[in-house]
């Protein structure tokens, strides 16, 4: 974790110290701030700080990863990463139902983001829940 969280400040600094050249350039060539594009870089400094230090705050309470020594060994992270459906739907209606939603934001169509969003939560449920009923179910008796 101790790398992430450099990643995460490192990318942190930069935005802030951009912040502060974009705000100060446009201020020197148009006499006013511009606004938005400093406010976008602040707050994309504060998203990968929140990020960094949550990454470092996790990197205090957990025990040093193969990745995060200077002598770990690649055999050292071999194991089972997790489980992954190899073929599964309900990602491709995840993104449909978002993209409905959308559309529906898009165009400022109430009942076309209540769709979409219902949607989503259905196909996210189905999703979650594909191996737990159907024909994937894998009960143990």
């Amino acid at each position: 974790m101790k790398t992430e969280y450099k990643i995460f400040a490192g990318v942190a600094a930069f935005l802030f110290g951009a912040a502060i050249v974009y705000g100060s350039w446009t201020h020197g060539q148009t006499g006013h701030l511009e606004w938005i594009g400093f406010v976008a870089l602040i707050l994309s400094g504060l998203l990968c700080s929140m990020c960094g230090g949550f990454f470092w705050f996790v990197s205090r309470r957990i025990d040093p990863r193969p990745e995060d020594r200077e002598d770990g060994e690649i055999a050292e992270g071999a194991g089972e990463i997790g489980f992954f459906s190899p073929g599964s739907y309900w990602p491709f209606g995840i993104a449909l139902s978002a993209s409905i939603a959308g559309l529906g934001l898009v165009f400022w169509m109430w009942w076309l983001i209540a769709a979409g969003m219902i949607m989503v939560i259905f196909t996210a449920c189905g999703m979650l829940f594909e191996y737990y009923s159907g024909t994937r179910h894998t009960a143990e008796h």
